[in-house]
C-alpha cells in the first residue's frame, strides 16, 4: 500500500521521459529550418555571388558570353554548383519570368546552405542542443555570422569539413579504415565540384599532421587526391580546372599593388579577438567543470583554428572559412560534455533547457538589428532593369559591353537581367579581365574612383556600349551623355543620333545649341 503522506517528490511521467531525446532532435532541426525562412521573409537577398550563380543558371550561357574575359580565366570553378542550379531551374521551378526564377533560385541557395550547415553537427552529437547553442554563441559573438546566409558554395565546404571533424571524433583513437577514406573522398569530391577551391583542402591535412594523427593524415590525403581528380574530371576539363584554380588564386593575391584594391575577402583580417576569448573560455570551462575531453594539442580542429587564424592576417577567408569551423567544433564538443554531466538524457529539465536555447537562438539569429536582413528592400528602385522603360535604352545594346568599376553593379544588373544580350567588363573577380582593362580598373580603385581614370574605357566605347558610375552627381566626362538612371547610379553613352549612331563631333569653332 502506497504511503500518500510520503515527502518524496513524485516520479516524472515515464511517457514524457521516453520522448525527450526525440523531441530534442525535433526542436533543434526545426529551429535551424525556421531561421533562414524567417530571414528570407524580411525580403533579404545576399549582396554578391549568390545573385550571379542564380542568374547564370537561368541564362544557361557560359561566362565567355557574360563577361569580357582575359587569359587568367580557364574554366568555371563553380561548375558543379551552376549545373545543379540549372537543373533546379529547368525541372523544379515553375516556368515564370526569368527575373522571378532568379529570385527563387537565390532563396533556395540561402535556405539550403544555411540548413545544411546548421544541421552539420546534429547527426554526430548525442546532445544536438550543444550544436544549436554553438550557433547561438556565434550569432551573438561572431563578427561574420551573416556569412552563413550568403548562400554560396563555400558553405558546402564548411559542412564537409565539419562532418570530417566529427568523423574523426567518433573514431578516435582508432585509425580510420579505407572505407571511411572512400566516404571522405565522396564528400570532398562534391565539395570541390561545387566550390572549386581544391587546394585549400591542404589545410585540414596540415591540421591532422600537427595533431600527430598521422594515419588520419595519410587516409585524408589520399581521399583528397582522389576527390580532386574526380571533381576535375566531372567538369570535362580536368587539367584546366586544377591548374586554373591555382593560377587564378595566385594572380588574385599578387596582381594588386596594395591590399585596398583587392576584393574584401582577400584582404587581411585584423585578428578575431572574440575567437581568442572563446578559446580562453573553453580552457576555463574545462577546469571549472572538470571536463575530460581530448587535449587541444592532439585535436586537429584546434590546429585548424590556429592555422586559419594566423593565415587570416594574409586573407580573411583563411579564418572565416577554415579556422572558424575548427573553433565551432571545439565549442560544440565541450558543451556536449558539460550538458551530459549536468542533465540526464531523458529529463524534463533538459527539454525545458533545449526549448529555451531554441527560442533564444531563433530570436538572436533572425533579429533585424540595424536592418541587416531587410536592407535589400531599399534596393527595389536602384536596379538597372531592361524591363524598366526609363532604363531600357540606357543599358547596352545587343553585343555591347557594360563598363563599370563596381562589382555590385555587375551582381545587381546581371541578377535583374540574366538574359541580357551584352557582356560585363568587370565580373566576380577583377583578375579574369583582359590585362589592359584590369590596369584601368586598378587605376580607378587606386585613385579612389577619380573620373580621369575612366578615360581609357571612354576612348574605346562604341555606341552599343555603356559606362556605369556610382556617384552623387553627374560625372565630368563630356564625351558621353548621361542619365541618372536610378538613385546614385549614372549611365553614360556616346551621343545617339536618330538612328542610334553617334552624333558627329563638331569643330572647336562651332557653337553648340543649348539643350533642354
Amino acid at each position: 500500500m502506497t504511503d500518500i503522506t510520503s515527502t518524496k517528490e513524485p516520479l516524472e511521467p515515464t511517457g514524457i521521459k521516453r520522448y525527450v531525446p526525440l523531441l530534442v532532435y525535433v526542436i533543434v532541426i526545426l529551429t535551424v529550418l525556421f531561421i533562414p525562412l524567417k530571414v528570407i521573409s524580411y525580403g533579404y537577398l545576399p549582396p554578391d555571388d549568390a545573385l550571379r550563380h542564380a542568374a547564370k543558371a537561368v541564362s544557361g550561357k557560359p561566362w565567355s558570353e557574360i563577361l569580357v574575359l582575359g587569359p587568367a580565366y580557364k574554366v568555371d570553378h563553380n561548375f558543379g554548383w551552376h549545373a545543379i542550379l540549372r537543373e533546379i531551374y529547368l525541372h523544379v521551378l515553375p516556368k515564370e519570368a526569368a527575373e522571378k526564377s532568379t529570385e527563387q533560385l537565390v532563396i533556395i541557395e540561402v535556405v539550403l546552405m544555411f540548413v545544411l550547415l546548421g544541421w552539420a553537427g546534429v547527426p554526430w552529437l548525442r546532445r544536438p542542443e550543444a550544436w544549436l547553442l554553438t550557433i547561438l554563441l556565434y550569432a551573438v559573438a561572431g563578427s561574420e555570422f551573416m556569412r552563413f546566409f550568403l548562400g554560396r558554395p563555400f558553405l558546402l565546404s564548411i559542412f564537409t569539413l565539419t562532418t570530417i571533424l566529427f568523423l574523426w571524433r567518433q573514431r578516435s583513437p582508432n585509425p580510420p579504415g579505407w572505407g571511411l577514406g572512400l566516404g571522405m573522398a565522396a564528400m570532398i569530391t562534391v565539395a570541390i565540384f561545387v566550390h572549386g577551391v581544391w587546394y585549400l583542402w591542404s589545410l585540414p591535412l596540415l591540421a591532422f599532421l600537427m595533431a600527430r594523427e598521422f594515419r588520419w593524415a595519410v587516409v585524408f590525403g589520399c581521399s583528397w587526391a582522389v576527390a580532386t581528380f574526380l571533381a576535375a574530371s566531372f567538369t570535362g576539363h580536368p587539367i584546366e580546372y586544377i591548374v586554373g584554380a591555382v593560377n587564378m588564386a595566385i594572380t588574385a593575391l599578387t596582381a594588386h599593388l596594395t591590399i585596398r584594391t583587392e576584393v574584401t575577402e582577400f584582404q587581411p583580417s585584423t585578428g578575431d579577438f572574440a575567437a581568442l576569448v572563446t578559446l580562453a573560455f573553453l580552457l576555463v570551462l574545462r577546469r571549472l567543470a572538470r571536463l575530460k575531453p581530448y587535449r587541444l594539442t592532439t585535436n586537429p580542429a584546434f590546429w585548424l583554428m590556429i592555422v586559419g587564424w594566423v593565415l587570416g592576417f594574409k586573407a580573411v577567408r583563411f579564418w572565416s572559412d577554415w579556422g572558424t569551423p575548427g573553433l565551432l567544433f571545439l565549442v560544440a564538443c565541450d558543451l556536449q560534455t558539460l550538458l551530459q554531466l549536468r542533465f540526464k538524457p531523458d529529463s524534463v529539465q533538459r527539454l525545458a533547457l533545449v526549448a529555451g536555447i531554441a527560442v533564444t537562438t531563433y530570436l538572436a539569429a533572425t533579429s533585424d538589428l540595424g536592418s541587416r536582413w531587410s536592407w535589400t528592400l531599399t534596393k527595389t528602385y536602384t536596379y538597372l532593369k531592361k524591363s524598366d522603360p526609363a532604363v531600357a535604352d540606357w543599358l547596352p545594346d545587343k553585343g555591347g559591353i557594360l563598363y563599370s568599376a563596381s562589382m555590385t553593379t555587375f551582381y545587381d544588373t546581371f541578377y535583374k537581367n540574366p538574359n541580357g544580350d551584352w557582356r560585363y567588363i568587370l565580373g566576380y573577380e577583377p583578375v579574369i579581365m583582359p590585362h589592359e582593362d584590369f590596369e584601368v580598373y586598378h587605376k580607378i580603385m587606386w585613385n579612389f574612383g577619380d573620373i580621369k581614370a575612366y578615360q581609357p574605357w571612354v576612348d574605346k566605347m562604341r555606341p552599343i556600349d555603356r559606362l556605369v558610375i556610382n556617384a552623387g552627381g553627374k560625372p565630368n566626362i563630356p564625351e558621353l551623355e548621361w542619365t541618372n538612371a536610378v538613385p546614385g547610379t549614372w549611365v553614360g553613352r556616346l551621343p545617339q543620333g536618330t538612328n542610334g549612331f553617334p552624333v558627329p563631333s563638331l569643330p572647336s569653332s562651332a557653337t553648340v545649341p543649348p539643350t533642354h
